[in-house]
């Protein structure tokens, strides 16, 4: 008797099969980017400019991140959840500024700016009170496409980033002036606000802009006295109407102000720069007739201060004593809190990249979307940003121009 024709199905039946497991190429979005994060060499400067979950999200549409080592450590972002996520880590700057887009925190250095090559594209800060012509030649001679991620707006004229780290830095004042005003850190010996049967501590706030906001929202809050100065009316009037009460409100008036600071126990310096550069309201004579042991907090120091007193301290070393008044002037408050700092900027990094990338690549973002071009002060080796050529006496082209010559 013959054996019957075995079907391929039996034959596969009787077989053993085991699932081989196998490693996937991720797929590359037609306009992909290559990102690199260095590692911050800037003095006290803790963030990075993406979580771990955005990079993965980036990498799963396409995109390629590298890390280097010990990039997210001040954020508390080890490089291990950075390389689950599906970077790369790099152990050197020359790797990591291999990258065709370069996204920091801080300017770069002028070392930094050697390790670039041309058709780069650089996002970062500018910090015009404090840039140097020679990082802006050598930006220029390398013809790095940079974008000044304090210049980028939205679709609705805001400023993201500016006012997500003003948030942060509003609602971390109040915290570092509970600190200074305690018997520990031999202030005053007084609780920030006030309690039944007891004056309420006075806080006055110079400057009326998204700091001063979510400062006198947090001081309100503990019951503290807020008085606010401004001498731009509208942002007074909007101020009052964001918090919902009738707080003292008044323009920078010499003697008002003056006899105002000699009843503070703090005074918080919100002024924002204009034309790069914070003023003095506040001057030395006014601060030798505040109290003893009152708290200065100058947040206007990254932009040369606006108190004459102010000089920029260190997280080592936070204060100093000037005519026995108390100053905190250290320069970029919300890296104290850098988890926090990071997480929200990257929150705002993360849907442009992926935006950039649908519109096909860096360049194209740039010219179809006036808000983003908004941040380019340098472009293939010109200079496009006003401010910047004014600062310096430099010419440069208007990047509109350019968008037209395109057509």
């Amino acid at each position: 008797m013959t054996d019957k024709k075995k079907t391929g199905f039996e034959a596969l039946a009787k077989t053993s099969l085991a699932p081989q497991e196998q490693l996937l190429k991720v797929k590359k979005a037609k306009n992909s980017f290559f990102i690199g994060l260095p590692n911050e060499v800037s003095l006290q400067e803790n963030r990075i400019s993406l979580t771990p979950d955005a990079v993965a999200l980036l990498v799963n549409n396409g995109h390629e991140v590298w890390v280097e080592t010990k990039a997210g450590l001040g954020s508390k972002f080890t490089d291990k959840l950075y390389s689950d996520a599906g970077a790369k880590i790099v152990y050197s700057q020359e790797e990591v500024y291999k990258a065709e887009v370069i996204l920091k925190i801080e300017p770069p250095t002028l070392e930094e700016i050697e390790l670039m090559h041309p058709g780069q594209a650089l996002i970062s800060a500018l910090q015009l009170g404090h840039l140097k012509v020679e990082n802006l030649n050598a930006l220029l001679k390398k013809k790095v496409t940079a974008l000044a991620y304090e210049f980028i707006e939205d679709k609705v004229g805001g400023m993201p980033i500016i006012r997500a780290m003003s948030e942060i830095a509003g609602s971390t004042v109040m915290l570092i002036a509970a600190e200074y005003l305690s018997t520990a850190n031999n202030g005053k010996g007084v609780i920030l606000g006030g309690i039944t049967g007891v004056p309420p501590t006075k806080v006055v706030i110079i400057g009326a802009g998204t700091v001063a906001e979510y400062a006198a929202r947090a001081a309100l809050g503990l019951g503290a006295e807020v008085q606010v100065f401004d001498n731009h009316l509208y942002k007074l009037r909007r101020i009052k109407h964001l918090l919902g009460q009738q707080i003292y409100t008044s323009t920078i008036d010499t003697i008002t102000l003056s006899e105002t600071l000699k009843g503070a126990d703090v005074v918080i310096g919100a002024l924002r720069a204009e034309k790069g550069r914070a003023r003095h309201v506040v001057t030395e004579d006014m601060v030798s007739q505040m109290k003893p042991d009152s708290l200065i907090i100058d947040l206007s120091i990254d932009q040369g201060g606006c108190i004459e007193t102010s000089e920029i301290t260190t997280l080592s070393k936070p204060v100093f004593r000037r005519h026995g008044v108390i100053h905190y002037c250290v320069p970029n408050v919300a890296s104290r809190v850098a988890h926090t700092a990071t997480t929200a900027l990257s929150n705002i990094f993360t849907p442009t990249i992926l935006r950039a990338a649908e519109e096909g690549g860096i360049e194209e973002m740039i010219f179809s979307h006036k808000w983003f071009m908004k941040g380019v002060y340098t472009y293939k080796g010109g200079l496009t940003n006003e401010h910047v050529a004014r600062k310096f006496g430099l010419k440069h082209k208007n990047i509109e121009l350019l968008l037209a010559a395109r057509f």
